[in-house]
């Protein structure tokens, strides 16, 4: 009874906090219920706006009881307390009470399952989807493949480790920006197809109502319909290595027309960047775009001088594999490294990206190989694997 009690006075106490910061706080968003920070979100989509329904109809159940069981436990304890003369009565099982005890919270908790079945039943509804969008997890970033669509990009952090290490203060949209944000358009059921590629990540948008780990060789579904245009932000929420904080999820919600005017320029984009697999790129086109995927996608563990950091990733400034073999070079990126942070980057960059990154360690820094790494270079390799 003890323990009963407890939890029932720390859920009455919980309703009156918040009951108690709604009435006295100045202003509150539309998106939160009029209670300030403290209460859950609404959010933006059918499955956010029924799980705050279900969890505003779990308070208020919780709450009543609490009044009703303390309310008779106080008045019970003022009524016939012994200084007016009540003696009390001495028994030790009563047959009504353990009835009432256990049938009672058995019908309360039929009750609440009746709308959490139906929110739940709501939430993995993924079927007649108007989009479908597969989202895999890196370490440390989102991969976003519009199946049937042909478009496929990475979705990286795009705060500069300068912000990060506080070299120079940082912005407004510290660790919460992208290069490139996961696009969706209004009033469409979007399927997500969730999974990993390393390790566990978790996929989360607190205003989609959406969190789903991201477990490799396994694919979890989950999908949203928007009626608002605009940016929403979220993050990986499973610890995942030492960049887990620097993988944002940002995803922009665009009126059809607008949403369509992207996909067919993504889908230029693709072809345009197709068709440059078998161009014969000068050193210094290498060189710039190089840099460019350099500073996006690996500076993050090997600095942008190259120098690595001591005992966690190894420096490029003077590597024996950057200045070694070519295909020995090719390879580590192709493959990764078994054991190590060193991923595979096949299917996270293109054949123009991975030349040109390569080209670009190794003739940059003090590093002056000297060859030239062509994307051609790149596809034959795959091919022979």
């Amino acid at each position: 009874m003890l323990k009963r009690a407890q939890a029932l006075f720390s859920s009455s106490l919980t309703a009156a906090m918040l009951m108690a910061a709604s009435s006295g706080a100045g202003a509150s968003s539309s998106n939160d219920g009029g209670l300030g920070n403290l209460n859950m979100a609404r959010g933006v989509t059918e499955v956010s706006q029924v799980a705050y329904d279900v969890h505003m109809l779990m308070m208020w159940i919780c709450t009543v009881i609490g009044v009703l069981v303390f309310g008779f436990m106080f008045y019970v304890m003022y009524a016939h307390r012994k200084s007016k003369g009540v003696e009390a009565a001495n028994f030790h099982e009563h047959l009504g009470v353990e009835i009432a005890w256990t049938v009672v919270p058995a019908l309360i908790l039929i009750v609440m399952a009746i709308p959490a079945t139906s929110a739940l039943l709501k939430v993995y509804d993924t079927d007649n989807a108007d989009i479908d969008i597969k989202v895999t997890g890196y370490q440390w970033k989102w991969q976003y493949e519009y199946l049937g669509e042909g478009v496929k990009y990475m979705s990286e952090l795009r705060t500069s480790l300068d912000e990060v290490y506080g070299r120079e203060p940082k912005g407004e949209h510290y660790l919460r920006e992208v290069t490139e944000p996961l696009v969706i358009p209004v009033d469409k059921k979007v399927r997500f197809l969730i999974t990993g590629n390393d390790v566990i990540h978790s996929w989360w948008v607190p205003d989609f109502g959406v969190k789903r780990d991201a477990v490799p060789g396994l694919f979890t579904a989950a999908w949203a319909r928007v009626n608002t245009p605009g940016t929403y932000v979220g993050e990986c929420t499973e610890l995942c290595g030492i960049g887990h904080a620097f993988m944002p999820v940002v995803v922009e919600v665009k009126t059809e027309d607008d949403y369509n005017a992207w996909l067919a320029n993504k889908k230029d984009q693709a072809a345009i960047y197709a068709s440059t697999v078998g161009k014969e790129w000068s050193v210094e086109e290498l060189m710039e775009k190089g840099q460019k995927v350099y500073m996006r996608s690996c500076a993050g563990c090997h600095q942008p001088d190259g120098n690595g950091i001591a005992g966690v990733f190894p420096a490029l400034n003077g590597s024996a594999i950057v200045n070694g073999p070519v295909k020995g070079h090719i390879a580590i990126l192709i493959n990764g490294v078994a054991g190590s942070a060193m991923q595979s980057f096949a299917d996270q960059l293109s054949e123009v990206d991975l030349a040109a990154v390569i080209h670009y360690k190794r003739n940059a820094w003090d590093n002056a190989v000297g060859d030239v790494v062509q994307p051609v270079d790149i596809l034959n390799f795959k091919i022979a694997q």
